[in-house]
Parts: C-alpha cells; structure tokens; sequence
C-alpha cells in the first residue's frame, strides 16, 4: 500500500521506503542543548550523535561517538577515546572538510560553559540542562589531548556525569560548520539548520507542518533501513490516529486514551505501551507574592483531588504522584506520605497564611500533549473547579508552545502546568533539573525554589559512588521537598506509541524518545 503522505512530499523519481510520524508539536529549536523539551530531543536525535548511548531499554552506558573511557582514580578526571573516520553532514551552506574530532567536543562544552565563548549567546544562549546539572561549576576544562582523546576535568567526582553525556543536551556538534556560520554572519543556522553525524541528515523544516531528514550514506553505524522520515506535526490526537489509520503516517506520538482500545482492535495497528519514569506536576512559582508562604502551597496541595485528575484525565493509564522521582527509579521515598485531599483544611491554611478570602490567579495550560499529561485543558478545568471551593479564583491561561516554555524560563507564570521525562535512569536528573538552585537561576527549575537544605543534599548525593548513600540522602531530600512544596505533583503516566502493523524495529525509548534508526517497514 502506498505512503500517501510520503509521495507528496517525495518525487516518485527519487521514491524509496519511507516512513511518516506524527509528532504532537513543533520543535522550539534544533539544538538540544538550548531546549528541555523532548519535542525538540525527538527532531534532532536523527541529526546527532553522542559521545556515549544508552543499551536500548537500559541505563546501560554504551559506546557511541566515544569507543571507549575511563575515570581517573580520584574521580575527577574523564578521558574518552573517540571513534575515527565519523563523517559530518553537509548542506548548502557547508561542506566539511574534516571528519569528527576532540575540537568538536571542546566546541560543544565550551559554547555551553564559558560565558565569553563567541557562540555563548547565540539563539539566546540558555543552557537549561547543563546549568540545571551544575556543570558550569563541575567542569573546569575540557582538553583535546589529541584529535582522537579528550578529557574532562571536574572540580569534583560526580556519579552520574558519564550518564549525562548520553542525554541529548550533549549531541555533538561540529566545531568546523560554527566557524563558517560564524564567518558568515549567520552563527544562528547551526541551531536551525543542524549538521551532524548521526543516521539521518537534515532536509528542511515548514513550521507547525513537516521535518523532512534522509538516511546519511556517510553513516558510521549502521545505515538506516528508511531512505526517507517525515515529522508530520498535529497537535490534535484525533487527527494523528485518523492519519495512523489511514496509513498517512505509520508511528503516532500521544495517542488519545480514549482511543487505546480502538487500536488494540484494529489489527492493521500495533500497540507499545510502557510504565513512564516521568512525573506531570503544576509548578508553584514561590517569588509570587501569592504563593511565597509554603502554607499555601500546601493548601493549594490539600484543594486538589489527584485521584479524580487521574481516574478522568489519565484513564488509567497513570498513578497519582506524590514525590518528584516516579516509583520505577531507584532513590523513590514510598514512606513520604502525600497530601490528602481535604478542603476544609485547605481553607484553614489558607487563613493562617493571611488568604481567607482567598485570591485571583493564573494557572498556565499545557498548550501540547506531553507524556506526562495527556490533556492539559481538562487537567486544568479540573484543578479550576478544586480550586473553587477553597476560594482560590484561577483563570486559565496558555501560549503556542515555544512561547509557553520562553515565558515560563522567564518567570512570568505564577502556576504552570509541566512535567519531566527521565533522561540518565539518574535520580540526579529529576533533582537537579528541576528542583536544584543551580536550575532556578537558568529557568529549568519552573518552581523557583531554592533550598539550602536541599540542594546540599542532592549535591551531596551526586559526589557519592555508593548507591545506597546516595539513596539515603536522596530519601530525605524528597522529604524537604514534601514539606516545602513546591510542586503540586499531579502523575506518573504510562507511555503509549501506536503504530501500522508492518513497522518493525521500533520500540519505546526508556527514556520517551521516538527513534527511528533502526525502523523498517515489512512489504
């Protein structure tokens, strides 16, 4: 059967075995490292490589750009040996004229690290993730010791810093396309044009409508089985599984919950479903005047009845949250005891902290399906009419995507719906992205919160290579946080990925990712 989207998009000259996904929304960038949004993660993970991978379905550390490492004795040094003969992407702006070496390494660290490195704040220059991991305190520098090894120098030893060079903040870009946009007077194209070493190379972008990539010859891994991916975006679920059905796309981000049965039946489709490391939360923005006094944080906790978000939004396909971490990582504090639904002494908190009659809010709307929150708008009504009966009068507010994320990095919500998706099988990455002081200064903490107590005890964690110290203190971190609240955690959702019953190969990242490396289409 024909792709139809496919043969739209691609002439029947140049026609070969293709595949279309519907993603959920437009990326805001095409540089992993300026984003935290795995809309973007998933536009560019064709593009890039790493210096390390993950072992599919595991925490697993594999090769990847680098062959092979080693820690220094005192911990504090990391040396990666790198593969050779990795060739770059071209466009038609550049042609390379070397293959991937330490310099692009350097490039990619240095840009993220110094503050007076010539592309530092090129296409804004916010580096949510690396700030948020307190690598601009852990890296000292970074080393071409020659063009096949680099090392790292850290200011202390750190557990999960190996596992953080598999994320995808970390995809290597080239040293030597920088140099020729910066000649240029167009350094922004490397962020929106992306030139890599990974499967796919980049075609072109139409916003809100397609991605289009091809399968790199120059490829140093195994060559892709698809000649051609699309990124069909649609941010409305229904119109993704009418696609799916319709063979105009053969893998479907977020379907509907609804629909999940509807696909079980239908036997020209397959469904992948797997428990998420993920947490959906509304982030309580603590440098507004309204929401300062953790009492009412913890009021606003109480007016919440989790359980009806999950029975109604989720549809089973979700638990209530009531830490940060997801029960299936490692470091989980089941003995922390969430807070109950209990209006009444929400109402009474409330007058403590001074709000007897309550107040007027914004509480900001999940504009795209993410797979931590299956529908944001019906969340949100929901947490309206809880919030109601506790006098607490909140109007719903939302902005295009990228907007969203640009205003919440800047603080200008006061609730905010949100979440996170595991990306090192890491307790430090839910920590320190979201929770840490390093983060509330970079804008990845959406919380603004900054605990002293706290933050020494995850920074402490992070030092240890004994998982059961680090275990202890992560427990009483999640106790902090409890008290403090910060968050109102809402879920941890299950993900689910529907596809054509002729896809094979695909399976769903432990991390949410959609990959398509080693996706075939049977005839």
């Amino acid at each position: 059967m024909p792709l139809l989207a496919a043969t739209m998009l691609f002439p029947a000259a140049v026609m070969a075995k293709s595949l279309v996904f519907c993603s959920e929304a437009s990326p805001d960038s095409f540089s992993p490292m300026l984003t935290t949004t795995g809309t973007t993660e998933d536009a560019t993970r064709p593009v890039y490589n790493r210096l390390l991978q993950f072992e599919p379905g595991t925490t697993n550390l594999a090769p990847s750009l680098a062959e092979s490492w080693e820690v220094s004795k005192e911990g504090n040094e990391v040396t990666l040996h790198l593969r050779k003969g990795v060739k770059w992407h071209s466009n038609e702006n550049f042609t390379p004229t070397r293959d991937f070496s330490a310099a692009d390494v350097v490039f990619t660290f240095e840009r993220q690290m110094k503050p007076g490195h010539a592309y530092h704040k090129v296409s804004g220059g916010n580096y949510s993730v690396f700030n948020g991991f307190g690598f601009a305190e852990l890296i000292q520098e970074v080393v071409a010791v020659d063009d096949q090894t680099v090392k790292f120098v850290l200011s202390r030893p750190s557990a999960p810093f190996l596992s953080n060079l598999a994320t995808d903040f970390a995809s290597i870009m080239s040293a030597e396309y920088a140099n020729v946009m910066l000649a240029a007077g167009q350094p922004e194209l490397i962020d929106q044009e992306p030139i890599g070493t990974g499967p796919f190379t980049f075609v072109d972008y139409r916003r809100n409508s397609t991605i289009r990539y091809r399968a790199f010859d120059g490829y140093w891994g195994q060559k892709p089985a698809i000649e051609t991916l699309v990124f069909s975006i649609n941010t409305d679920a229904a119109v993704r599984f009418s696609k799916l059905q319709a063979n105009e796309c053969q893998v479907i981000a977020y379907p509907n919950v609804a629909d999940l049965p509807l696909i079980k039946a239908n036997s020209d489709l397959k469904l992948l479903q797997k428990p998420g490391v993920n947490v959906g939360y509304l982030a309580l923005n603590v440098d507004s005047d309204l929401l300062k006094d953790k009492r009412v944080r913890q009021a606003l906790n109480m007016a919440i009845d989790k359980q009806r978000i999950v029975d109604n939004v989720y549809k089973g396909v979700g638990v209530a949250a009531k830490n940060l971490l997801p029960p299936t990582l490692w470091g989980y504090n089941d003995d922390v005891k969430d807070y109950p639904y209990n209006p009444d002494k929400a109402k009474a908190l409330l007058a403590d902290a001074g709000f007897a009659d309550g107040f007027e809010i914004d509480l900001w709307v999940l504009p795209v399906q993410r797979p931590y929150n299956p529908d944001g708008r019906r969340m949100a009504e929901m947490m309206q009419s809880d919030l109601a009966q506790i006098g607490v009068r909140a109007n719903l507010v939302s902005y295009e995507w990228a907007d969203y994320l640009q205003r919440l990095r800047q603080g200008e919500h006061s609730m905010a719906q949100l979440g996170w998706t595991n990306i090192n099988g890491d307790p430090d990455d839910f920590f320190m992205s979201l929770a840490s002081c390093d983060a509330a200064v970079s804008g990845a903490n959406r919380s603004k919160w900054c605990n002293e107590e706290f933050d020494s005890l995850i920074k402490s964690a992070s030092r240890l290579s004994d998982r059961s110290e680090r275990e202890k203190l992560y427990r009483k971190a999640q106790e902090v946080m409890h008290e403090d609240a910060p968050f109102i955690l809402i879920a941890h959702a299950q993900i689910s990925v529907a596809t054509r019953a002729n896809v094979t190969g695909y399976d769903i990242d432990l991390f949410s990712h959609h990959e398509f490396a080693h996706v075939d289409l049977r005839e």
